[in-house]
């Protein structure tokens, strides 16, 4: 598969695609190794799983995480930077964007790694996104990044974590008043003696949770990190989805036509015929499309665009009658996978990446986690209510199609639960104001390294 993209490049772009890509991996293996303290730090520390099996048990449901999780998540990254405007640019300008993003991400989780501190491999990518996007936008103009996308992404980044925060409290106080006769779990676990059978059970469950869910949602960043190096190295291969018949789009197109033709939509009918015109000319440009004219090809893209937000808009205003929206639906889900899609062998490639990488590099954040953000050791009981917050937590968004910071979910989780066990005096404040440090610095300093570096980097491209 990439031994066809290469031979469509020149020698050099073939030598930056192959650079670039290899730095994706690099990134997504960061973020394994980075976040599995998420997961692992629990079962560690209580002893459930001596610690290379519950890297290697964790590295294996991040692995089917990212192979099960969709591409929700994958598809709301891209849509942060005008990747519209990118596929018309020069390729010197759209290697400049991929290598400040790839090295700005790169550099700001590998610094942070190595001093031990818990951060964000999402809020590290987001930020890359938007400053070399918002870079891109002061050079060529277009419509810049998507700071209403970036808005949604930055409150579920802020609430997260609160969340995580406040429902661990909640069930640390729910367990003390329900589990009275096995008082067990809130005990410090003995180094030398393994926890009770039952404990273990939802330790291992739990932190099976964590994992899954970490994949499924940090998986799909590296999933659209990757997506946005093919689109701007080959975009006339990726503008449009190429790996299904453009007769089942143009099909889609011409259903939504159809149902709307006939549709009794009363005061709205002019709105909803000149809608139904619109798709008429998308399936027209479908089953004219020519593949290797680059104009034609950008041009559908938009289009397709703009029809599934208008349909998509009035389905949820009520224009459109709600006997017919079911089948508008449809047609509408399968319009969208000509520009939402995402090759397996990505999933796949990103999914080993994010295994792998979970498999080493994990004892410096793991310390952090699990001895000092409390100034006890962790219980029993903590460590499942931070599990069970987090896979909750991050679960639900995967759901939505938004990005959460794992590493701060599962974080303020631990925090909340030595509140709950000794009050706010129960923390390491060092601690706490590094991770939180962290937090605020991230989006602004990768921000800023990202479109430093992309001005850089195009005066050598």
């Amino acid at each position: 598969m990439l031994l066809g993209f290469i031979s469509d490049l020149s020698a050099s772009a073939s030598i930056l695609l192959i650079i670039c890509l290899l730095g994706v991996c690099l990134f997504e293996a960061i973020n394994g190794f980075h976040d599995t303290a998420n997961a692992v730090a629990t079962v560690i520390y209580t002893h459930a799983l001596k610690p290379m099996v519950a890297v290697v048990w964790s590295g294996f449901w991040n692995f089917l995480g990212v192979l099960l999780g969709g591409i929700a998540v994958a598809m709301s990254v891209i849509k942060l930077i005008p990747l519209n405007d990118l596929m018309l640019q020069p390729l010197g300008e759209n290697i400049s964007l991929v290598l400040a993003i790839l090295l700005a991400s790169i550099f700001w989780n590998l610094g942070t790694w190595y001093f031990g501190i818990p951060c964000s491999s999402s809020h590290t990518l987001i930020g890359a996104l938007l400053g070399a996007g918002f870079a891109f936008w002061t050079v060529h103009g277009g419509s810049g990044p998507n700071w209403h996308k970036g808005g949604e992404i930055g409150l579920s980044l802020l609430v997260s974590p609160l969340f995580g925060f406040s429902l661990a409290i909640m069930l640390m106080y729910i367990l003390r008043i329900n589990v009275k006769k096995r008082k067990k779990i809130f005990d410090e676990p003995d180094p030398q003696k393994a926890p009770p059978t039952w404990i273990r059970v939802i330790l291992i469950i739990t932190c099976t949770l964590v994992s899954f869910f970490h994949g499924s949602n940090d998986g799909q960043k590296g999933v659209g990190l990757l997506l946005v190096v093919f689109i701007a190295f080959l975009p006339m291969q990726f503008v449009i989805n190429h790996n299904v018949p453009a007769a089942d789009f143009s099909n889609a197109a011409r259903r939504i036509e159809q149902v709307l033709l006939q549709s009794d939509s009363g005061q709205q009918a002019d709105h909803v015929q000149a809608l139904a015109g619109q798709a008429g000319r998308v399936a027209a440009a479908l089953e004219s499309l020519d593949k290797s004219d680059k104009k034609q090809l950008h041009e559908l893209r938009k289009e397709i665009q703009s029809l599934v937000k208008n349909v998509d808009a009035d389905l949820k205003s009520g224009v459109i009658p709600k006997r017919v929206a079911g089948e508008i639906k449809v047609s509408l889900h399968t319009l969208k996978g000509t520009y939402e899609f995402a090759p397996l062998w990505m999933i796949i490639l990103i999914s080993l990446c994010l295994g792998i990488g979970t498999m080493i590099g994990w004892k410096r954040i793991v310390v952090t986690i699990g001895e000092k953000i409390g100034k006890t050791h962790l219980s029993y009981a903590q460590g499942a209510s931070a599990e069970i917050c987090a896979a909750a937590t991050i679960g639900v968004s995967t759901a939505f199609g938004l990005p959460v910071s794992t590493t701060h979910v599962l974080s303020s989780g631990i925090a909340g639960t030595m509140v709950a066990s000794g009050g706010i005096q129960n923390l390491q404040k060092k601690t706490i104001r590094n991770i939180a440090l962290a937090w605020i610095l991230t989006l602004p300093v990768s921000f800023a390294v990202a479109a430093g570096l992309f001005y850089l980097l195009r005066i050598a491209f």
